[in-house]
């Protein structure tokens, strides 16, 4: 049975970060170099001087458990979650799945928003935040919010949204558990894995793959790292805030819509980052990566993914690294709605809130 849960962390674990803040050791870097190496030095001073001096943990604290927060067991892994109802008691319950290096806190904004019209869950993914330090791969976890959302919550039919890792998770739901997912929205479609026949793919996919490709040889080395050896930084990660947040903020930069601080605030950031600091689950977070490359080739490798017969929407928001196009979204899904965005990023519910929560309501509506 789930549990209420409050967020409270204790005074020592807050007290332990000052002090290591304090003390950090910064790199050198080149000259100038800005971005270009990697997390910019500069604003890697400027944004710790910030988390020491400015940012209130206490304070995000509070507006963080202005949401109801439960606690799960499920198959003997306790799991968080918001299940933030809506005022109408036959609102469609709707499942919202978080992603890496963000958490629950990518959605802080929609869900008043959201749970207007629907009955919103947003649980930390397995591994991360205040749920237990277990990584799971995609389906494992699938199985792990079906029965929170039918034997826990009760709820026989639901939406569910996602972008990032929880792409997969989303799939995997909406194909194992078909018989619960009545329709799904996604930023994302997945991407090329190798598995593919590209003498297949129309010009259009094909330039997609194209970029996919040219991403990952520029942007893609913590994935190669997370996906193989994940306890080897995880040392220094979880051992150091600086470089918890450096290894964090530079997928931020990259990820949101005209980089970083554009429509995420420091103060933001740090919550995000925080979360990860008080909770000390970089390691199972990073873990993920490797469970999902695990699975993969345990079956032979990757494949081409089973396809959603579900009802499926597809916001593509022009700020992605690599947005996704409609011939290849529908390779993999039934897509009855895809929305060319005006703007936002890889982190769309956070940067672009309104946007995004129009688009599931009215795909919603539409069904």
């Amino acid at each position: 049975m789930a549990k209420k849960f409050i967020i409270d962390v204790p005074q020592e674990k807050l007290a332990e970060l000052q002090k290591q803040l304090k003390e950090a050791r910064f790199p050198d870097a080149p000259k100038g170099a800005g971005w270009s190496y990697g997390t910019d030095l500069e604003y890697m001073k400027e944004l710790v001087e910030y988390w020491q001096k400015e940012y209130s943990w206490r304070a995000a604290e509070k507006e963080l458990n202005t949401f109801d927060h439960f606690m799960a067991s499920i198959d003997g892994t306790n799991i968080h979650f918001i299940h933030q109802k809506s005022d109408n008691p036959d609102a469609t319950p709707l499942l919202l799945i978080h992603g890496w290096p963000d958490s629950f806190y990518r959605f802080h904004k929609v869900i008043p928003m959201l749970s207007k019209k629907f009955h919103v869950i947003v649980p930390s993914l397995p591994g991360f935040g205040f749920s237990d330090h277990v990584a799971m791969n995609s389906s494992s976890t699938a199985d792990v919010f079906a029965k929170l959302m039918r034997d826990e919550l009760g709820y026989e039919k639901f939406i569910v949204s996602s972008g990032d890792i929880g792409t997969e998770v989303a799939r995997a739901l909406a194909v194992a558990h078909k018989e619960l997912v009545t329709a799904v929205h996604l930023t994302d479609a997945g991407f090329p894995n190798g598995s593919e026949d590209f003498t297949t793919m129309s010009p259009e996919e094909q330039q997609f793959a194209g970029k996919c490709q040219q991403w990952w040889y520029m942007e893609g080395a913590y994935n190669a790292l997370q996906s193989t050896k994940p306890q080897t930084v995880a040392f220094a990660l979880n051992d150091s805030p600086v470089g918890l947040a450096a290894w964090m903020v530079e997928k931020f930069q990259s990820g949101a819509e005209g980089g970083i601080e554009k429509a995420i605030t420091k103060d933001e950031l740090l919550t995000n980052i925080t979360l990860y600091y008080i909770t000390d689950t970089i390691a199972s977070s990073v873990r993920t990566y490797a469970e999902n490359t695990r699975a993969a080739y345990a079956t032979g490798g990757p494949r081409p993914p089973v396809k959603i017969e579900v009802p499926t929407a597809i916001a593509s928001f022009p700020g992605e690294a690599v947005p996704v196009v409609e011939a290849w979204a529908k390779r993999s899904a039934n897509v009855m709605r895809f929305s060319q965005m005006e703007k936002g990023g890889h982190f769309a519910a956070w940067e672009q809130p309104k946007i995004f929560a129009a688009d599931i309501t009215e795909f919603a509506e539409s069904l």
